[in-house]
């Protein structure tokens, strides 16, 4: 079977015999070459010859070619397969010359295949061959339609970025590719950035920022590109021509205001780099006085200051290198001439070094001296120039005013100077602080140099400006008339105070009411400070006279505090007019109501009692009893015990304890028991113990909170414990027992504990054991299933409450009544406890045995034996004197009397026996 020799790599006229296709393919090779233009059988063909070596296969490609010449799918693969098989070898390997051949006859065919093009172009790139890739992407970009450049376009960018590419080849191919493809104008000015062409750069830069459809495809601002150009412009300022560096720069300043300080310092770092120092000093001056940001104006004075330092240093560098060049010379001279050194006294020597040296040196030094005191002066007005900053910001902060005087302490010209600017510039009612302030330390200005001249005309101009607020002009009339006390001038100060205060005429008030802009000056008259300076002054120079009639004028103008009337009160009393004093109380207390009257009130009331005492008081009662009247629960209890004091001091001791009793119930809620304390502790003092029991009944029943009738309970138990009424004392344990929780107030029940062990018995021991259980049971039933929120101390008291707080909780009315039947035993004995020790308020002795007859739980208590072998009849009763404090003050002044007057010897015999002793001799008898 012959062959068709169609393969380059043949060099025998016949070919070899392991290129014949074997056995098993002669059915493939018959397809073929029954139908020849197949491509489907080709294909058959090579997918069949997959695992044979390529050169056996490369025969079938060749001879699929010659009938297939525009198959795209073979020669793709033919040339993908013959790529692999060089991909390894060196570019210099003549296979790779033998593809690329290969790749120019497929080209005959594929020209309008871009897959092709892309595979011989990046072949070509790998090779190497410049002029030959550089021609072959030329053709591509011919023979393709311009649809499909882009594809091209990359690997030739690719390739033109590569070292060792003419730098003029490469920027031909990207102004190229600018003309297809505009808008990758950035990579072209990084590639010429790279490339160093700081020309084109910055003029295709400045390009983009001027086109205002450009659009970034890598995303960047103007901003961004803004400071990039302006980085080009100032780093390779000598390089670029051209260009107008000052006009774009500003253009940037004035554009985009957060970034003026950098833009500033590069447009001076330009002037820097093109050798103009004076201009860039220029520029940084007039950067620091425009900025309006203390951010800006860090990054200019920083780099000013780095600037003066760098040439400060730059020239002591170049003084010291001279010295040492000089040094240098001067050795070799004197080796070269030997026979001179031993000269010291060389004439000509010495007037060459004064030509060539000193002079220099001397130049160079004061060169030295001036740019140090640059940059000492630069660094004396950061300061100020930072003052001045944040004035630019706000030209109204009166604080930085202040700031900006005390900068210049110690020259005066210049303060002067800062005052009057800052009066000229702010504004009153845009003023960020106290502008008053400003003219008040202008004047002290004048006045700490001993120009009280120039100080007035200061005030006076500063009383006439028209400020926010009437306090403002008010501290400026102030500070002027302290002016004129400091001085001595009193008449003056005076005079300057009636000015002040004066109200304007009424033609004065017409002609602002038609400007219809009310200046503060028409408001003056009505400032309290004012008013209060005046009155002062008034006190301290004036006379009564006119004082009272400043302090007429306060209350006319209805102005006055609680402060002035009572300071007005007191002037009269220092001068021996109480009644004009009481009478100035009754008009503040008919201005003010509370709270601001309470001071008025105790005042007067204190004043007046003092004053008159007993001789006026029914007038002294009309007064308290009007005070506690108006005065709101709150505050009322001061007035009441001052009241109650007047009655105990000057009045009836009946009429002292009503106003107590008036004082428990007029407190509020929280004072209650602090007042009954109070009114319990008087009435034992005038009456004695005794009376207290009403009051301690009283204290009970009158609607105390639980934890405040649980310590009443116990004080009065203590009273009658005291007094000898065990029995009464028992039942005020018990009555006070139903208010404590066992489990969180352990230390009323260890007193009730110690009470039974000291007075009591085995029943009534029990009786207390049998409440506390009682109590507890009923306390732990009642919060077992309650929410969290109500098992709170005393928030469920009784059975009533337990029921209630269960509905609201939302228990089922069978769980509900389950719980009442176990609650109902403690509870019902609580209660017939609670209402059988109401009895006591007979102050009758309850006897024991009814606590006896009370069921008693079936549990065991253990208690002591105790002997029960003692009959009653031989009990003795020992007697006990009965406290002096039961019978009060009052009966103790009656027996002092009886005890000057009295006759031991008149009275019965058991008359002076006390009850318990006579009880004694009956048994005895």
């Amino acid at each position: 079977m012959a062959l068709v020799d169609t393969s380059p790599l043949s060099t025998a006229a016949t070919p070899s015999k392991d290129l014949y296709p074997s056995e098993q393919f002669l059915q493939y090779e018959e397809e073929v070459l029954r139908n020849q233009y197949s491509l489907k059988l080709w294909w058959r063909y090579l997918i069949a010859l997959t695992d044979a070596p390529f050169v056996k296969r490369q025969v079938i490609y060749e001879r699929a070619l010659k009938y297939l010449p525009g198959s795209y799918k073979i020669w793709y693969a033919y040339l993908r397969e013959r790529l692999e098989l060089v991909r390894n070898l060196p570019v210099t390997h003549y296979k790779n010359e033998s593809l690329n051949n290969t790749f120019e006859r497929a080209l005959v065919t594929m020209h309008k295949m871009p897959r092709i093009w892309i595979m011989y172009l990046e072949f070509l790139t790998k090779q190497k061959l410049v002029t030959v890739t550089r021609r072959t992407f030329d053709r591509a970009l011919c023979a393709l339609p311009v649809t499909q450049h882009e594809r091209i376009w990359g690997p030739y960018l690719k390739f033109v970025g590569q070292n060792g590419i003419p730098i003029e080849t490469s920027l031909r191919v990207y102004r190229r590719y600018l003309m297809f493809d505009p808008s990758h104008v950035e990579d072209f000015i990084d590639f010429l950035k790279h490339s160093e062409r700081w020309q084109e750069a910055a003029e295709r830069l400045a390009g983009v920022l001027n086109d205002d459809k450009f659009y970034s495809i890598k995303g960047k601002t103007k901003h961004q590109l803004w400071l990039e150009l302006c980085d080009l412009l100032t780093q390779h300022a000598a390089e670029i021509s051209g260009l107008n560096v000052d006009a774009i720069i500003r253009g940037g300043i004035r554009k985009f205001t957060d970034e003026v300080g950098r833009l500033w310092a590069a447009l001076a770092e330009y002037y820097v780099r093109r050798g103009l120092f004076e201009k860039a000093r220029d520029i940084f001056e007039e950067g620091m006085t425009t900025v309006v940001t203390v951010r800006d104006f860090s990054v200019i004075f920083d780099a000013y200051s780095q600037f003066e330092e760098t040439t400060l240093s730059t020239i002591m560098e170049t003084m010291s290198e001279s010295e040492d060049e000089s040094e240098a010379e001067d050795d070799d001279e004197s080796e070269a001439n030997g026979e001179e050194e031993e000269d010291p006294f060389n004439v000509d020597k010495l007037i060459k070094n004064l030509k060539t040296f000193w002079l220099a040196e001397d130049v160079m030094m004061k060169d030295v001296d001036l740019r140090l005191a640059r940059l000492d002066h630069l660094m004396d007005r950061r300061p100020e120039l930072a003052n001045s900053v944040l004035l630019r910001q706000n030209p109204h902060n009166v604080e930085q005013w202040h700031r900006r005087v005390k900068l210049f302490e110690g020259n005066p010209t210049k303060q002067i100077l800062t005052y009057t600017e800052a009066v000229k510039t702010i504004d009153p009612m845009k003023a960020v602080g106290k502008p008053h302030t400003l003219w008040v330390a202008f004047a002290m200005l004048y006045e700490s140099h001993n120009d009280i001249k120039n100080a007035r005309v200061i005030f006076d101009k500063a009383v006439q400006v028209n400020y926010k607020a009437v306090d403002h002009l008010a501290s400026v009339w102030c500070e002027w008339a302290e002016m004129e006390v400091r001085h001595k001038n009193f008449k003056g100060a005076l005079d300057l105070m009636r000015r002040a205060t004066a109200v304007p005429s009424v033609e004065v008030k017409r002609r602002v009411a038609a400007d219809g802009n009310e200046p503060v000056q028409m408001k003056i008259h009505k400032s309290l400070k004012l008013w209060s300076f005046y009155v002062d002054l008034e006190e301290s120079l004036g006379t009564l006279e006119s004082t009272r009639e400043v302090y007429e004028s306060i209350l006319d103008l209805k102005i006055a505090t609680p402060q002035i009337i009572i300071n007005y009160a007191m002037l009269l009393e220092d001068h021996k007019y109480f009644e004009d004093a009481f009478k100035v109380y009754e008009r503040g207390v008919k201005i003010f109501k509370y709270p601001h009257a309470k001071d008025i009130w105790v005042t007067y009331l204190t004043k007046f009692v003092a004053r008159y005492g007993r001789s006026k008081l029914e007038r002294a009662r009309e007064l308290f009893e009007h005070a506690v009247e108006v005065a709101p629960a709150e505050v009322v209890k001061p007035l009441y015990l001052q009241y109650a004091k007047l009655e105990e001091d000057f009045g009836l001791a009946k009429r002292a304890m009503r106003v107590y009793d008036q004082a428990t119930k007029a407190v509020p809620a929280a004072e209650k028991l602090s007042m009954y304390e109070i009114y319990i502790a008087r009435a034992a003092e005038i009456f004695g113990v005794p009376k207290t029991r009403e009051i301690y009944e009283q204290a009970i029943e009158s609607g105390l909170p639980d934890k405040d009738v649980k310590i009443m309970c116990l004080k009065y138990a203590e009273l009658e414990k005291s007094l000898g009424e065990i029995d009464r004392a028992r039942a005020l344990y018990k009555h006070s027992s139903q208010f404590v929780d066992p489990r969180s107030d352990p230390d009323f029940w260890l007193k009730w504990h110690e009470f039974e062990v000291q007075h009591g018995n085995e029943d009534t021991f029990r009786e207390m054991l049998r409440v506390k259980r009682s109590v507890s049971a009923s306390y732990s039933q009642t919060h077992f299933i309650l929410p969290e929120y109500l098992m709170q101390k005393d928030q469920v008291q009784t059975l009533e409450d337990a029921k209630d707080a269960l509905k609201k909780a939302g228990v089922a009315d069978d769980e509900m009544a389950a719980l009442e039947r176990q609650v109902m035993p403690a509870a019902s004995e609580s209660v017939r406890d609670s209402n059988r020790v109401l009895g006591f308020v007979s102050a009758g002795v309850q006897s024991a045995g009814d606590g006896a007859q009370q069921n008693m739980t079936t549990e065991d208590i253990e208690l002591p034996e105790e002997s029960d072998s003692e009959d009653d009849e031989n009990v003795e009763i020992a007697q006990k004197d009965v406290p002096t404090a039961v019978f009060g003050g009052l009966v103790r002044k009656r027996e002092e009397t009886d005890a000057v007057d009295g006759d031991a010897g008149t009275g019965d015999a058991e008359g002076g026996l006390g009850a318990l002793a006579r009880i004694k001799r009956s048994r005895g008898a």
